[in-house]
């Protein structure tokens, strides 16, 4: 039933206004608390993978600048901020450290290589170029040391190393890198039918001196041009050294192709 109560307007007029009833108040559910997910940790095996990978940069960037003989465990452990039985714990010695940073970027460089001269090969069918094949196998190369930060130039600088050194470079270029080069040879035979076998040879040998000479980065033409052109200019070495390369492969080829054959014909 709805209650009524009497104002008093003035001294003589009443006016009844309708009061709503009492509503008693429920008391409060007690609201649960959200739940919040905590963050997982890092699994133990993420971690001794990130480990791991602060070791072969660390390694990387002291042996492309010192060499093998010149940087120890210790060097690398030190650089990263670690006691060096951590080291002995995921490497064997430092032949195996060196082994394995050689051998963690390897199949990267290589696959796109590989890939890149098979497309071109497919594309061109039996008509390949020597400068074609050469950019297949130098341009996707140097892409990686324009695009991939100073990790790969770190890598660049010790390949130039490794091609350079007979006592503990020599093994190491053979094991990881002749399948591509071999790849590419059969390109340049495809390209230059009547070259002598062993002029591709030389010519590709030409071909990864001009190479690694410019991943080392020494400084040298900064020096010789007064600054003009930059030893860290891969943008300038892509733009320029397969054209200049195939020039030099057509022009050997070329020539002692026509010496055999006026050899031949006396």
């Amino acid at each position: 039933m709805t209650a009524f109560r009497s104002l008093k307007v003035g001294r003589s007029s009443a006016e009844v206004i309708p009061q709503e009833p009492a509503v008693t108040a429920k008391p409060a559910t007690p609201r649960r608390k959200a739940s919040i997910a905590k963050p997982k940790g890092r699994s133990k095996a993420e971690q001794r993978a990130e480990s791991l990978e602060q070791m072969l940069d660390a390694a990387e960037d002291l042996f492309s600048k010192h060499g093998m003989y010149g940087v120890t465990l210790k060097d690398v452990a030190q650089k990263i901020g670690v006691h060096t039985s951590l080291m002995h714990y995921y490497f064997k010695d430092k032949q195996d450290l060196f082994e394995q940073v050689v051998k963690r970027r390897a199949p990267i460089t290589i696959g796109r290589r590989v890939a890149a001269m098979t497309r071109y090969a497919e594309e061109t069918g039996d008509h390949p170029t020597v400068e074609g094949a050469l950019r297949a196998f130098l341009d996707t190369d140097l892409d990686l040391y324009i695009e991939g930060g100073e990790g790969w130039r770190n890598y660049g600088a010790l390949g130039g190393q490794l091609n350079n050194t007979p006592v503990w470079g020599a093994e190491l270029m053979w094991a990881n890198f002749d399948p591509v080069v071999l790849q590419l040879i059969e390109l340049l035979k495809k390209a230059m039918p009547h070259a002598a076998e062993e002029d591709i040879f030389w010519g590709y040998h030409f071909v990864t001196g001009a190479l690694t000479l410019s991943l080392a980065r020494t400084g040298r033409i900064d020096h010789l041009s007064g600054g003009l052109c930059q030893s860290e200019d891969f943008e300038a070495i892509k733009a320029r050294m397969a054209r200049f390369m195939a020039g030099g492969f057509m022009a050997i080829c070329h020539q002692r192709a026509a010496e055999r054959k006026a050899a031949a014909d006396e």
